[in-house]
């Protein structure tokens, strides 16, 4: 417990010699008549007494010294450029720990900037709590024009899972306890945090205070799925001609590793991982169809999801990703509202993923029979094409470079590193690179997931840094990293084993654009031609590369991941490489009027 010692301050007294005492002297020679703590120490108290260490946030009024007290109290502070991209943190530290990360701002400006992150975790089911100092409710209630007045509580709680506000010392524990056990039960996702600048400073009795505090106990219950469930999930599974399990990220949330590896070889079913989920086995795995993705979407006659939703990111479960073959659905997730969301789901099981799993695989036994070598031989020679395609574009080596050459070259270099955490956003960096980088370890990969939202990059680098101590190599389109570069400074201030790539072809999806009219201003898609990146991180004391070539950039990232320290590679590549919006052109209306 954090103590702030008071005593009571009356007239001066003398001294055995009779010497007069000040209130200072007699502050130092008294003995506390009572001892008291604040809202300050009281919130470091109640996350230490959750095993939460790590905050993640930028600094202002009024939560400044809640920030100097949490780091002199021995928990770590990492103090970011923008509060969008603290917010990024926390939410990858809660996807990697299964615990909520805690994001902290000021008021307003500041909750709003975070307001993003907030809104993406929650999307993407990420534990968070986004904790943020706000003006006084008396005065923002009235409308009376406070400093940074806004109504930030009402303001969250249309993008988050649960919103509370505190506003005695006394209940700041059962706020935290609140907001963590909202975060991380059921379908995890972000929670908001309210703290008026008053509260901060009240006083409360120490050992009232102590007492108030609550150590979350089984935040995130096991949900047993219903056997009736269970047993009609798996006569659907027995039933299928041309069976596939899709694994989605909640599968690599869940930590049921084990489990999840033996249902798919003990049922020796073929199965696709969503982006975020590459790991859960290794990509290179006999039974991983990633390599003939949309073959098995087409022609698969039941699907069996594991924490994967038929969102856009999968068509919705229609339409010609699917295919014309009939499709029935087995569907294991732990919110019962999911089910149905877009088309009929013949087999819901309902649970956390791991008991769910368990409860499959403990029904099949050895009369489960396996899929046939018509449906298997069909996808290995689909599989076989698809690679020696593959193949053989990334080992053309144009000049410049375009996207497969450069992302051959790091992929080779990873391979040998497969600890290594990767991030990746951008529009066609992260296609391509979703489909050519191999994962070989759960939780490793982090990307704009099921919002598709640009932005994250450092944000999540820097969280994946700090939770897992491992180096990062985060890959950026150019238009990507722009959204949170100036965090460069961060990383460099904390000396974080980050590597950054930027995949530098001039502009968004291309730098080739030309303004129509022929003025002096270039086109919306354009950027500085030639920019070097690199030199942003020489000014905060990183280390600067830039490559033209793959083998260039193979040896520049071989060397900063053995330095450890932060490092930028400026990849330039060939400006027209690339396409209008990546692989959702469809999604990107345009003027027919403007083609000519």
């Amino acid at each position: 417990m954090s103590i702030a010692m008071t005593v009571p301050v009356g007239k001066a007294e003398n001294d055995t010699a009779g010497n007069t005492l000040n209130d200072t002297s007699r502050h130092a020679n008294i003995v506390s008549e009572a001892e008291t703590t604040d809202g300050f120490h009281l919130i470091i108290d109640a996350l230490k007494a959750n095993d939460i260490d790590t905050i993640f946030g930028l600094v202002g009024i009024p939560i400044t010294d809640l920030a100097r007290l949490a780091q002199a109290e021995g928990m770590r502070f990492i103090g970011f450029r923008h509060e969008q991209h603290a917010g990024h943190a926390a939410a990858i530290a809660g996807y990697m720990t299964q615990k909520p990360g805690i994001c902290l701002t000021v008021s307003a400006p500041g909750f709003l900037n975070g307001l993003t992150a907030l809104a993406n975790a929650t999307t993407n089911c990420f534990p968070m709590i986004l904790i943020s100092g706000s003006s006084e409710r008396e005065i923002v209630d009235l409308q009376q024009g406070d400093y940074e007045e806004m109504d930030q509580l009402n303001a969250a709680k249309p993008y988050c899972k649960a919103a509370y506000r505190v506003l005695h010392a006394e209940d700041i524990g059962v706020g935290l306890a609140r907001a963590i056990r909202a975060a991380v039960s059921g379908r995890p996702g972000g929670v908001y945090l309210d703290l008026p600048a008053k509260l901060l400073a009240q006083t409360i009795d120490a050992q009232k205070a102590k007492n108030s505090l609550i150590r979350v106990i089984d935040a995130a219950p096991r949900q047993i799925p219903a056997p009736d469930a269970v047993q009609r999930a798996l006569d659907v599974i027995k039933g299928a001609k041309r069976p596939l399990i899709l694994l989605g990220k909640g599968a690599s949330y869940a930590q049921a590793d084990a489990d999840i590896r033996a249902l798919i070889e003990k049922t020796g079913i073929p199965y696709l991982p969503m982006s975020m989920a590459k790991g859960l086995l290794p990509d290179t795995h006999e039974q991983s169809a990633a390599a003939a993705r949309s073959f098995v979407l087409q022609e698969a006659d039941v699907v069996v999801l594991i924490g994967a939703r038929l969102n856009w990111l999968l068509a919705h479960g229609k339409g010609k990703t699917w295919g014309a073959a009939p499709k029935k659905f087995v569907q294991i997730d732990i919110s019962p509202t999911e089910i149905d969301s877009n088309v009929a789901i013949a087999a819901p099981v309902i649970g956390d993923i791991g008991s769910c799993v368990s409860a499959l695989l403990a029904g099949v036994d050895a009369n489960f029979g396996k899929p046939s070598t018509e449906w298997t031989g069909a996808i290995a020679e689909r599989k076989s094409k698809n690679l020696a395609k593959m193949a053989a574009t990334l080992a053309q080596n144009p000049s410049p470079m375009n996207f497969h050459s450069a992302l051959g070259a790091i992929r080779d270099v990873l391979k040998q590193h497969p600890d290594i955490n990767l991030v990746n956003e951008g529009a066609n960096t992260l296609d391509y690179a979703r489909a050519i980088i191999d994962q070989y370890q759960p939780r490793k990969r982090f990307d704009s997931g099921t919002w598709g939202v640009m932005g994250i990059g450092m944000g999540f680098a820097i969280g994946a840094a700090v939770t897992s101590g491992q180096p990062v190599v985060a890959i950026e389109g150019d238009s990507a990293f722009g959204f949170s570069g100036m965090e460069l400074e961060t990383i460099c201030r904390y000396e974080l084993p980050v590597t950054t790539v930027i995949f530098n072809n001039n502009g968004v999806y291309r730098g080739t654009d030309v303004n129509p009219t022929g003025g002096k201003d270039v086109a919306p898609t354009v950027f500085v031609k030639g920019a070097r990146y690199d030199k942003m991180i020489e000014a905060f004391g990183g280390i600067g590369y830039n490559v033209t070539t793959p083998e260039a950039l193979t040896k520049a990232l071989q060397e900063a991941i053995a330095a450890g320290k932060p490092a930028l590679i400026n990849a330039v590549i060939d400006e027209a490489a690339g396409t209008e919006s990546g692989r959702l052109t469809n999604l990107n209306p345009q003027s027919a009027a403007m083609k000519k």
